[in-house]
């Protein structure tokens, strides 16, 4: 029964590689004309850095374009839809189709499998390859192009506040008990009013507290600075305020997203704009599998009729409609509008009952 929803073999192998190599083929124009876009912007920063050369340069290529291709994947499946749809009504192909018996669901069938399988790839090359690459360039960019850490910070440039101080990391590396802290500034204040200012090169929590090694005492008022050895500060601060301080969800795989949510709300922080973030990343790369049905409506219809062109226009409303509505709905999730399922899937099931309505109504 499931072969029989499908046109014969040979069709369906024939019109999803049509689908597969337009799509891939836009997608490979807008990721060659956006990144050489974005490398002009962006050049002037990095060749600033004293010592930097073309290596950089490449390096910078290397960790953007997994970015683009990821924002716009959705977009070239979109429009390589449209090509592939009106080229075949174009051709005459889909009332050939149609005369043999096929439905609108039957002939767009194909496409529908193959956006499946894109939709699988975009979510494993997200969370493989789009995560590290965003992490890092995060990194390097605050690090102003210059050489990034031999080991990777859990968290970089986390301020804390004790009280009326404040405690300024650089970086912190590890978890729990295990947690260590790079760079450190305690800004001791009374009453609004700054009074010293402690710097350690490395701390660690140790007995329900900060241990700070090689630590240096500024006091304002004098203007003095006083090596003071080993000190202890911040005993209300716990580990988990220094490592779930900020968490970018764009530069964490699934699972890393997963587990910095269990761990805030263990800490009784709320998570719910994580939670979005998290569903949407496999509700992002869903979202090929609407543009065959949002853009169905370019297939059907004569060619000769004239109205081919307006059936393409409405196809691209509807797409590009859908990716409005998908990021103003995951905007309300960050702000906590919406609920986190409602703000990642929303826009996905109203555009699939909108699609579905559409082709119903005109083809069916």
């Amino acid at each position: 029964m499931l072969t029989q929803f499908f046109p014969s073999r040979t069709m369906s192998f024939y019109m999803a590689k049509m689908f597969l190599l337009r799509s891939f083929a836009v997608l490979a124009a807008l990721v060659l004309v956006l990144q050489a876009l974005d490398l002009l912007g962006e050049s002037g920063k990095i060749m600033a850095y004293p010592g930097n050369g073309n290596a950089e340069l490449w390096t910078y290529i290397s960790l953007r374009v997994p970015q683009i291709i990821a924002r716009f994947l959705p977009f070239s499946v979109l429009l390589g839809t449209l090509i592939t749809l009106a080229t075949l009504n174009q051709n005459s192909e889909v009332i050939a189709m149609k005369s043999a018996g096929l439905s609108a669901h039957q002939v767009l069938a194909p496409l529908i499998l193959a956006s499946l399988l894109v939709a699988g790839l975009s979510f494993a090359f997200n969370d493989r390859v789009v995560a590290r690459a965003t992490d890092t360039l995060d990194r390097w960019q605050k690090a102003e192009y210059g050489p990034l850490p031999k080991v990777r910070a859990t968290q970089t440039n986390v301020w804390v506040r004790e009280g009326n101080n404040l405690i300024h990391a650089a970086e912190v590396h590890g978890r729990g008990a295990n947690i260590r802290l790079r760079d450190i500034t305690v800004y001791d204040r009374e009453n609004d009013t700054l009074l010293t200012i402690l710097k350690s090169p490395e701390g660690r929590f140790q007995d329900n507290g900060w241990t700070l090694d090689n630590a240096t005492r500024f006091d304002v008022a004098t203007g003095r600075t006083t090596p003071i050895g080993t000190l202890k500060v911040g005993p209300e601060v716990r580990p988990d305020q220094f490592t779930l301080a900020t968490v970018d969800p764009d530069g964490l795989s699934f699972m890393d997203l997963r587990s910095a949510i269990a761990d805030l709300k263990a800490a009784g922080r709320p998570t719910s704009a994580l939670e979005a973030n998290l569903w949407h990343k496999i509700s992002g790369p869903m979202s090929s599998l609407l543009m065959p049905l949002l853009g169905a409506v370019a297939a059907f219809g004569l060619a000769r009729s004239g109205q081919l062109f307006l059936r393409a226009v409405i196809g691209m409303a509807l797409g590009f409609t859908y990716f409005v509505a998908d990021n103003f709905g995951l905007a309300m999730g960050n702000l906590g509008a919406y609920p986190p399922l409602l703000a990642a899937w929303g826009p996905f099931f109203l555009f699939l009952l909108i699609g579905e309505t559409v082709l119903i109504r005109t083809e069916e």
